[in-house]
């Protein structure tokens, strides 16, 4: 039976072999450091969201000079500085992917950066125009990262009421056509009940495309979320004059004949319990960590710990690494950009300054635009359902080219000198390093070269 392999561990729920960290010895290992101190947070900050709305303030308040002033010299001035915010928060998205790489380099507990990454794209969102949408970082930081340990539940509330999801999904415009606000409009100005955020809690988080609801129910929670908004001084508020007077029915249960937002909080966390929400969980993270085409035995496990623990995160987790198709030798899936962009930073072992000083500019130039070449532009995903999971989204003329360009140019200028080729595919690879990339390391005419190879190669695509 196939059981717990460190190599593997790192390849496959990790970012890939260091040459600077030592893989977890069993699985527990990596159980242990989902719970420990979270030192990547620490010694690679990215600003919180609490932080983050204070630009957002700022942003406002020279909006509001413009209209109060507008064909004058005040208002020009106001622009301005408006664009400077707006800049100010578009270089620091890019300095985040810097953070964001240096603590997958660096971490001692991989599993935990990747978990990470899974419920970001889970409950994907970015901001629509302004400041806000240099905001899926911080929201990351705030609504995401705090909570994979605990229940889905709490994780489900975090994301789906963050200021982040409720300006993604238009909730913010959403009012109830009964509410106070709507009569107090009129008919001539008709108040709008938007379905976004309603139909992908549904569909994308919680019981999946195919799950037991209607459109009915869509609509009845699009009722029941009607009120939640946030401003940018204070984050999220529940505004009753917006909300749908009277009962709401979802799935056969009714939540609360005044607007509060307890029944909203209700509503998510019977959500999260629903059966077809864990069958839904299991068969995701089984796609994302396993296999396009996982084991059913493996999904039906994940399921059912799911289930038993009543949607605690730490005991699927730990079902996931110690389930034995979790182990198989053969790497299945095609790494996402970046995560290949990731394992080949950690493998290379860069410094801890290797983003120190970088303008945005360098970052665009070196990794910013070769992740749009390659398919995955950074925090910036098609749609709420997150990032494609099937390699034939990945496996393209277009995105391998990009993949073997920045192979070739980008390591020579994030770590000098570069490693013996020999020895970097040992230590990119372990003992999947087969006599072809041992030749082709050996081979090549220059040590970028050597390297670009390696990490073109079909086992370091792949985890």
């Amino acid at each position: 039976m196939r059981e717990f392999d460190p190599q593997i561990a790192e390849i496959r729920f990790g970012y890939g072999l260091s040459p600077l960290k030592k893989p977890p010895e069993n699985a527990q290992d990596v159980l242990d450091g989902l719970t420990a101190p979270d030192v990547m947070q620490s010694a690679f900050p990215i600003e919180r969201f609490a932080k983050f709305r204070a630009r957002m303030v700022q942003a406002q308040a020279q909006n509001a000079i413009r209209r109060k002033n507008r064909g004058t010299d005040i208002a020009e001035a106001a622009r301005k500085q408006r664009n400077v915010l707006n800049r100010e928060a578009r270089t620091a998205m890019f300095d985040w992917l810097g953070q964001t790489m240096l603590r997958r380099t660096y971490t001692e507990t991989a599993f935990r950066e990747r978990i990470i990454a899974f419920w970001a794209d889970h409950f994907t969102a970015r901001g629509k125009r302004g400041v806000i949408r240099r905001g899926t970082s911080p929201y990351i930081e705030a609504a995401i990262r705090p909570f994979v340990t605990g229940r889905f539940d709490d994780l489900l509330q975090s994301a789906v009421m963050h200021p982040l999801m409720l300006d993604y999904l238009d909730q913010t415009r959403a009012m109830g056509p009964n509410s106070t606000r709507a009569i107090k409009r009129g008919p001539k100005n008709p108040a709008g009940l938007n379905e976004n955020l309603a139909r992908e809690v549904l569909e994308l988080h919680t019981l999946g495309v195919n799950g037991p609801y209607t459109q009915d129910d869509v609509t009845q929670l699009a009722e029941l979320f009607t009120g939640m908004t946030f401003d940018a001084r204070n984050g999220f508020k529940f505004r009753q004059d917006f909300a749908e007077p009277g009962a709401e029915t979802v799935l056969g249960v009714a939540y609360g004949e005044e607007p509060r937002v307890k029944w909203v909080r209700e509503a998510l966390v019977d959500l999260a319990a629903h059966p077809s929400t864990a069958r839904h969980l299991a068969w995701k993270m089984a796609v994302h960590f396993v296999s396009d085409h996982p084991d059913p035995k493996l999904i039906d496990a994940l399921e059912a710990a799911y289930i038993d623990h009543d949607g605690a995160l730490m005991p699927v987790y730990e079902v996931l690494l110690g389930h034995p198709s979790a182990w198989e030798p053969t790497f299945s899936n095609f790494k996402l950009p970046i995560d290949f962009v990731s394992s080949a930073l950690r493998a290379l072992a860069i410094p801890e300054n290797a983003f120190a000083g970088r303008d945005e500019k360098w970052m665009r130039r070196f990794f910013a635009m070769p992740l749009v070449h390659m398919g995955q532009t950074w925090e910036r995903p098609v749609g709420p359902d997150g990032w494609a999971e099937e390699d034939p989204e990945w496996i393209t003329p277009q995105g391998i080219s990009a993949r073997v360009a920045w192979a070739m140019d980008v390591p020579v200028r994030m770590k000098d000198p570069l490693p013996d080729p020999r020895a970097f595919a040992e230590t990119a690879l372990g003992r999947f390093a087969d006599d072809a990339v041992r030749f082709a390391a050996g081979a090549a005419e220059s040590r970028p070269e050597a390297v670009g190879l390696v990490l073109m190669s079909p086992a370091f695509q792949r985890k």
